[in-house]
């Protein structure tokens, strides 16, 4: 293996939720509460690629903290009961790196609760850590927490792992912990010139989960 321990972002790098389910959640959600305002799919990957979504809420929509706890509660609500579709091919990736003895950590803006379920629906087992949105604040991606405590708990030199991920925040947390960075840019083909700065930012880019298994695997 190039890497011992893969540490995966989920959205839109494990399964598919940017434009089939959080843009239409959060597009309708803002026009509930803000009447009058809406935002465009591309508005909103780019929102989401520069700030911490919490951040984005309060500083472009005005969020209240009442405000930011009901869209979160009704997000994991609406994503109980919606299984997003795999990003095809990170199932191979998974259980190939596992089969090898490989670990495999999550470090996500989602819940423990639905990226468990979605890795137990496409890949049978459970990631050996997450750290999700569940997490303090100051504590969430792009802090290093999730990365230090990976490499303490497993015994890993930075050197020894891999952060993937689609968004520059997964970017910021390798890099601030000299991880190296994978740009899971299969999510973001549409976006070139989004693609483009991750490509520049990143030690290594994938156009498919195809291409990170051949990388990872020859």
């Amino acid at each position: 293996m190039r890497f011992k321990c893969l540490v995966l972002d989920h959205d839109d790098t494990v399964v598919q939720t940017e434009k089939t389910m959080g843009y239409p959640y959060f597009r309708d959600h803002i026009e509930r509460i803000r009447p009058g305002k809406t935002l465009s799919y591309e508005e909103y990957v780019a929102d989401c690629n520069n700030m911490v979504f919490a951040d984005m809420c309060r500083q472009k929509w005005g969020f209240t903290d009442e405000e930011l706890l009901e869209e979160y509660t009704g997000w994991k609500a609406y994503s109980r009961v919606n299984i997003p579709a795999l990003c095809e091919g990170m199932d191979a990736v998974i259980q190939k790196h596992k089969d090898q003895g490989g670990i495999v950590c999550v470090s996500s803006l989602s819940t423990r609760e639905i990226i468990e379920r979605d890795f137990m629906h496409y890949v049978g087992f459970l990631p050996d850590a997450i750290y999700d949105n569940d997490l303090p604040s100051h504590l969430r991606k792009p802090n290093t927490y999730a990365l230090t405590h990976i490499m303490e708990q497993f015994q890993l030199s930075p050197s020894d792992i891999l952060m993937l991920d689609d968004m520059k925040l997964g970017w910021q947390m390798a890099h601030d912990a000299g991880v190296a960075s994978g740009f899971a840019g299969w999510s973001k083909l549409d976006f070139p010139k989004l693609a483009q700065e991750m490509q520049n930012l990143c030690d290594y880019s994938f156009s498919s989960p195809k291409e990170l298994e051949e990388f990872l695997f020859g």
